[in-house]
């Protein structure tokens, strides 16, 4: 006789699944009256999610930073690449200003996230982004934030140039000078020092170039404790506060949004301060530089443009000192040289030795076994030229082999070209007529 059992169903209440939530904060002047900085907002925001059992806490991300626009915001895209990854469901921030400043990148963001079904909160407003009436009071107070962002920056732009009309500078960083309390320039002996000794070196006939070697040599650095280059010796020659003039607002800001610096090219007023602060250097040695180095420039730069690329360019390497060779023009004929010996000669780079182009190509169609240099021939097989001695180069084949060869100097009299030797004969008749 069968026996009739009873039968239990036991049921599992189904567990509700827990949002993964983060918060997103940001500071950039310290204006938060509530949240005061940085590690208060993550503290708070830690506290908040935690505490609420249906949430999962998933971080708060945070930036210090000066604008409200994402591309400068480090943590903000990486939140953006979790919400991407579908790592994350709510998103709390304090402000619509915080999130971002400019209506666009506000919209741009929250409806990306939206289409992902990530939902953001603004706890000052009270708006969630996912409900119905959520885009559109976003836009209009987004744009209320923008409008506060744009006023504060064109405030702060007044400030500074009232500033300038007074002949003050709201910052600056230069060897020579540093800013007192009251924004005018005052001296700094030992730096000073410094300045006039670049100007005079530069009035007695050095180049630019080599005046940046001296420096070195002397073991000066820069205000930034770097090694001087001749483009950091222009920029003093260059800069009229040494003469105690200044001429401000070289540069401006693109928008309060970008905050991009420009060159001011006449699109704002400048403004030009003469005797503002005690001058490094007389006015009469500043314009002395400023027409011998106009003077240069006019020598020295080509009429057209020269920026050729060569089937050698990005080729060649010095072992001695890892940067590559350039091709250059001499008296004698067009070489390949490194770049660290022909900026800065013997002394930091002695193995490197230049190589003359007809010798150069010569050498690549012996080990290349052509009888005429081919261009494609040669970028298709050799991947480098490695120069690790004088007078030797080691060829690194496409297919990873390679062929070691050497090269002899020129003559003198393979060197000399027939004006040169016609100039050389010339000179040498004078000088026979001048002694009789």
């Amino acid at each position: 006789m069968a026996r009739i059992v009873e039968r239990v169903d036991f049921y599992t209440p189904k567990i509700k699944k827990q949002k993964r939530v983060a918060a997103y904060a940001r500071v950039s002047s310290g204006k938060d009256a509530m949240l005061h900085s940085l590690s208060a907002q993550v503290s708070y925001y830690s506290d908040l999610i935690q505490k609420n059992p249906e949430w999962r806490f998933c971080g708060v991300y945070a930036d210090e930073a000066m604008t409200g626009t994402k591309d400068s915001r480090q943590n903000f895209q990486k939140m953006l690449a979790e919400c991407r990854a579908g790592n994350l469901n709510l998103i709390i921030t304090k402000s619509i200003s915080r999130f971002a400043r400019n209506t666009l990148t506000l919209l741009e963001t929250v409806r990306e996230l939206k289409d992902l079904g990530v939902d953001v909160y603004f706890e000052e407003q009270q708006i969630h982004s996912l409900s119905s009436d959520g885009e559109l009071m976003l836009s209009i107070l987004a744009s209320y934030a923008q409008e506060e962002s744009l006023s504060a920056s064109e405030n702060q732009k007044w400030r500074i140039r009232k500033d300038f009309e007074k002949g003050k500078v709201s910052s600056l960083q230069m060897l020579g000078y540093k800013r007192n309390h009251n924004g005018v320039l005052e001296i700094i002996p030992d730096e000073a020092r410094i300045v006039r000794l670049i100007f005079n070196s530069y009035l007695s006939g050095m180049g630019k170039l080599a005046v940046a070697n001296m420096l070195n040599e002397m073991h000066i650095s820069t205000k930034f404790d770097n090694e001087w280059t001749a483009e950091a010796v222009r920029r003093i020659l260059t800069n009229e506060k040494y003469c105690g003039e200044l001429m401000l607002q070289k540069f401006y800001s693109e928008n309060h949004l970008t905050k991009r610096k420009m060159v001011n090219h006449g699109e704002i007023k400048k403004f030009y301060v003469e005797e503002a602060h005690p001058p490094i250097i007389e006015k009469s040695v500043f314009l002395a530089v400023q027409n011998l180095m106009k003077k240069h420039q006019e020598q020295f730069t080509p009429t057209k443009s020269t920026a050729v690329t060569y089937p050698f360019t990005g080729k060649i390497k010095c072992e001695c000192c890892g940067k590559n060779y350039r091709r250059k023009t001499t008296p004698t004929g067009i070489v390949w040289i490194c770049a660290t010996y022909n900026t800065k000669g013997k002394k930091y780079c002695s193995k490197a030795k230049q190589i003359p182009e007809n010798t150069l190509i010569s050498v690549c169609c012996e080990v290349l076994d052509l009888q005429k240099f081919d261009v494609n021939v040669f970028e298709s097989q050799i991947a480098i030229i490695l120069v690790p001695a004088p007078n030797e180069m080691t060829f690194i084949f496409t297919d990873g082999h390679q062929i070691s060869a050497n090269w002899k100097d020129r003559s003198r009299s393979e060197s000399w070209k027939p004006e040169m030797k016609k100039a050389t004969g010339e000179r040498s008749r004078k000088w026979h007529e001048q002694s009789r």
